[in-house]
């Protein structure tokens, strides 16, 4: 420097360019950096023994490299990119939160230690840590030598000797053959047995020493090296044609002022090193202290006491208010009392569809897909004539009897099967055919009372009711799981023995009325003993099909038995049937959400039908229209008394809603159609409610409002999980180019593909495993192997487990399902919200997606809510905090 000044010599420092964003073109070190990074790993594979990829061979099986690059600066994600690139196993530490996030984006396992503190520091440099740290970090190092094979450091701390990071002991503790790259040799070095500028050997470890490594790559140094200068000085010179700067004392941190004043050291002869400190240098912004506005403000936001309990008082009221009011247009004693029955039975099933366990929420759609084929108490409540029906209206009734019977009986088999698939080998022996001695004092003790000339319907109502509510609380376990299955059972047999013991139909009508159950419980059973369990969503949307036209059809029939009684003296008889309303209002719910709602959710969920959302022009007005014509073909029916205009609207009206019905479902996209199943199965509740209020009939009344409850918590469980309201399910169409509105879903950070092997080898290497798969294992019927998986990683003693998203299958608790007819153990198949928060602790997340949704999720669609972007599960919250994941 002092024969620069004598001679007036003006010197920029290549090496004291700062490290600021504005001066990356500039920045020599970095350049060097990058290819000592790269020749170190270059070095090292040459030093090694073997590959560093993975390799199947003829002669045998060789695995990949392990590397660890301890320092994610400029030369360790170098170092961490090429190592990658060759096909080795990759692990990085840093103590800088942003330098792991780039670690894991090359590919790499993100290192870190069980201890909260920042490394964040100056000058693209890590600051130095606390003696906590430091000694958490030294355990992790110790740790990892007994495992990799090739180490390579980076650390250095600017104007002092480099950190020693790796011990003698633990430079012993490596396997023979391991090399070891110091990149901070020329300051000291950051492994205790490095000799600096020299290749050794120490206990079978070889050391690269170097310190001139971007010397032994000239050609590549001197390109960047020529091209940092040429951007430097092109940069500081305001004019393009005479070169020249002007050097500021004062300046502000990461400005071209920063860079001139950093790059100069000697201007005319006159020495400017060191620089002095830029003005407004970042650090950590302290928590800004609140002003009494805000604070202020956050209270008037917060819900005072006064203002809560008003509330919740308002509820009351407006709840009592409305019982006021059905009570006053209440048109008879009997209404009041359906009501009141209604009412409690749906506190009694909301609360013990909430204790039913996910894994089972499959067998409880099932169960009560077969409980609410108790429609088939209207169909009996209708027949009439001998040994086959004399009218119209009494075949409809048969048809309905029919319909439900095949529901009952598929339904229960179905569950069955499902339930026996949870069977594990340690279970203890069962004897459910004693449940046949309580059935037989249940049914056989009403029909000896009925003889004796008893008239205790009520009261088997309201057992049968019982065993219903028994049949969902049985489902809160796998151990009464079946006890559950047996109890429905029970309560569907009780409820059509009570209806026939107060019809007491003819002998011959006994015969019709056990022919056409007969007969539709047997055709269930087939079709239950074919069903494939991966067919299992488009079953359970056909029975609901079936249920809803059973519905229509005792509705129909209803009406055709019950009008000679309707007064017909005026325009407006004062004194018409109060059934008669429901009569109409019960084939518009069967109409639109069961029967043709049913089957196109059926034909999307097995493929008949295209699962792409229809967007039909103008569907929304479509369907308002649709809704409003159904309505208003009440007013006729209301004031024409007549037989011809009452049939009449009851067919248009159906008719009305069966279209929309298929024009809601065809609007929603595939993706979607477990909430629409739900809701379906929802809805067949709500009907059977309608059916039980028009036949005066608690036990309908009863069970109507439990699988009422049931559908929509599992709804609701769902549309939570997808971030997503009801409303913008059923509506339809979410996320297409016709209804997308929002930015679109933004794709972040850098994927890494691997291959088969490579997946493998992660596997292999982890010790904790979660599985979360998609629909792909369903449509692949990928159960099997995953099973055999499983047992194969249990075994080697790696704990395994799966993160079941509610919406993963066709329908809530499907995988489950699944898993357990391969052999998984249910016990490790868990809950999105059970499994959430153990990600942070995992080795490996394996994801399985079908190809369709990837695509789907990887296309413009909305930030907001949708079918797969929005998904509040694993993929998009806490599994990216596992070391690795790997999405297949």
């Amino acid at each position: 420097m002092e024969r620069l000044a004598q001679r007036k010599a003006t010197v920029l420092a290549m090496d004291q360019v700062p490290r600021v964003t504005i001066a990356q073109g500039f920045d020599a070190l970095s350049s060097m950096a990058n290819i000592a990074g790269y020749k170190a790993v270059v070095l090292a594979a040459n030093s090694f023994g073997r590959f560093f990829t993975g390799q199947i061979t003829a002669a045998g099986k060789v695995p990949p490299a392990k590397v660890l690059i301890i320092g994610g600066g400029v030369a360790g994600l170098a170092a961490a990119g090429t190592a990658r690139s060759m096909g080795a196993i990759v692990r990085g530490f840093d103590t800088r939160a942003a330098a792991l996030e780039q670690f894991k984006s090359l590919g790499a396992e993100p290192l870190e230690v069980d201890f909260k503190e920042s490394g964040e520091g100056q000058g693209g440099y890590a600051k130095e840590m606390s003696k906590e740290f430091i000694e958490a970090e030294m355990k992790l190092f110790a740790k990892q030598c007994l495992d990799v094979d090739i180490l390579i450091t980076t650390a250095l701390i600017p104007g002092r000797r480099a950190p020693i990071l790796i011990t003698t002991p633990m430079v012993e503790s490596m396997k023979d053959g391991s090399v070891v790259v110091d990149l901070a040799a020329e300051a000291g070095g950051n492994i205790e047995t490095t000799v600096p500028g020299e290749l050794s050997v120490h206990k079978g470890v070889t050391h690269v020493g170097f310190t001139d490594l971007p010397s032994r790559l000239p050609t590549q140094s001197s390109t960047l090296y020529s091209n940092n200068i040429t951007k430097l000085i092109r940069a500081i010179s305001p004019g393009a044609d005479n070169f020249h700067f002007n050097v500021k004392e004062e300046f502000d941190y990461g400005t071209m002022d920063h860079v001139i004043r950093g790059s100069v050291v000697m201007q005319d002869g006159r020495n400017l090193f060191p620089a002095p400190q830029p003005n407004n240098i970042p650090v950590a912004a302290p928590p800004k202290p609140k002003t009494v506005k805000e604070l202020q403000a956050e209270k008037a936001a917060e819900v005072s006491p006064y203002k809560a309990t008003l509330t919740t008082a308002g509820m009351y009221t407006g709840g009592f208010g409305t019982l006021l009011g059905l009570g006053l247009s209440a048109p008879n004693a009997g209404f009041t009392q359906m009501v009141t029955v209604f009412g409690l039975a749906g506190i009694v099933g909301y609360h013990t569809v909430w204790g039913v366990t996910p894994a089972l929420h499959s067998p409880l759609m099932s169960v009560t897909n077969a409980i609410s084929g108790l429609t088939a108490v209207g169909g009996l409540s209708l027949m009439g004539g001998g040994y086959t029906p004399t009218s119209t209206a009494e075949t409809l009734a048969v048809l309905a009897a029919f319909i439900s019977s095949v529901n009952i009986a598929g339904g229960f088999l179905v569950t069955k099967k499902m339930l026996d698939m949870f069977k594990r080998p340690t279970d203890p022996p069962e004897y459910n055919y004693l449940y046949l001695l309580p059935t037989g004092v249940f049914v056989g003790g009403y029909g000896a009372a009925m003889q004796a000339g008893y008239n205790i319907e009520q009261m088997m109502y309201l057992g049968s009711a019982l065993c219903c509510v028994g049949a969902l609380a049985g489902l809160s376990n796998q151990k009464t799981a079946r006890l559950g299955n047996t109890l429905g059972m029970m309560g569907v047999a009780g409820g059509v023995a009570a209806a026939l013991g107060y019809l007491k139909p003819t002998p011959e009508l006994l015969a019709q009325m056990s022919a056409a159950m007969a007969v539709g419980g047997t055709v269930g059973l087939g079709i239950a003993k074919r069903i494939q369990i991966s067919d299992l969503p488009q079953l359970v949307a056909a029975f609901h099909s079936l249920v809803g036209l059973a519905a229509v059809l005792t509705c129909v029939a209803e009406y055709m038995l019950e009008y000679p009684h309707f007064a017909t003296r005026t325009p407006r008889p004062a004194n018409r049937s109060p059934r008669s309303s429901p009569t109409l209002v019960q084939p518009s719910i069967g109409g639109v959400e069961r029967s043709a709602s049913s089957l196109v959710a059926s034909g999307k969920a097995a493929g008949v039908l295209s699962s792409a959302p229809l967007a039909l022009p103008g569907r929304h007005v479509l369907n308002a229209s649709l809704l409003a014509a159904s309505v208003g073909g009440m007013v006729p029916y209301m004031l024409d008394p007549s037989y011809a205009t009452g049939i009449t609207c009851l067919g248009s009206v159906s008719a009305l809603s069966a279209v929309m019905g298929v024009t809601l479902t065809a609007a929603i996209g595939g993706a979607d159609m477990p909430v629409v199943i739900t809701v379906l199965n929802s809805y067949s509740g709500w009907a059977l409610c309608a059916e039980g209020f028009l036949l005066n009939n608690n036990l309908l009344t009863v069970v109507g409002a439990l699988i009422g409850s049931s559908g929509a918590i599992l709804s609701y469980i769902m549309c939570v999980a997808m971030n997503r309201s009801l409303a913008n399910v059923i509506l339809g169409g979410y996320g297409t180019t016709s209804t997308g509105t929002g930015k679109p879903m933004e794709i972040t950070g850098t994927h890494t593909e691997v291959n088969v092997e490579q997946t493998v080898d992660m596997i292999r290497d982890a010790h904790n495993i979660i599985i979360t798969p998609g629909y792909g294992l369903c449509a692949a019927k990928a159960q099997y192997p995953i099973a055999e998986l499983v047992k194969m990683l249990s075994e080697a003693g790696k704990s395994v487990r799966f993160g079941i998203h509610p919406v993963a299958g066709r329908m809530p608790g499907q995988l489950n399902v699944l898993l357990a007819e391969a052999g998984v153990p249910y016990d490790i198949v868990l809950e999105m919200e059970e499994i959430n928060d153990d990600f942070k602790a995992q080795h490996r997340h394996v994801a399985g997606r079908r190809q369709e949704d990837v695509r789907r999720a990887a296309g413009a669609r909305p930030r907001e809510p949708g079918p797969i972007g929005g998904l509040r599960h694993q993929p998009s919250s806490n599994h990216i905090t596992a070391e690795q994941e790997a999405e297949v």
